[in-house]
């Protein structure tokens, strides 16, 4: 395997490629907790299920963060390859 040294340009792309990646995982990770966890915020739940809200929003936005990240720099690095 040969490696080369990157233009800068190219690792400007790469760079904006990764705050994008970080930037819409993060809004996709708050719009999914917000959407799971909101109900606890606006009605007067039991305690075990405002907790039960809590914490799926919390795991599920951010399981689907850490996805949208990998997916968008998996799709970055295969159209560049």
């Amino acid at each position: 395997m040969v490696t080369r040294r990157r233009s800068q340009a190219e690792r400007d792309a790469i760079t904006v490629e990764i705050g994008y990646a970080l930037a819409s995982a993060c809004f996709l990770g708050g719009v999914v907790f917000a959407t799971i966890a909101g109900p606890a915020a606006v009605w007067r739940l039991p305690h075990t299920v405002e907790q039960s809200l809590l914490a799926t929003g919390t795991v599920v936005g951010g399981v689907l963060a850490v996805m949208r990240v990998v997916h968008v720099l998996w799709r970055f690095g295969s159209q560049h390859d």
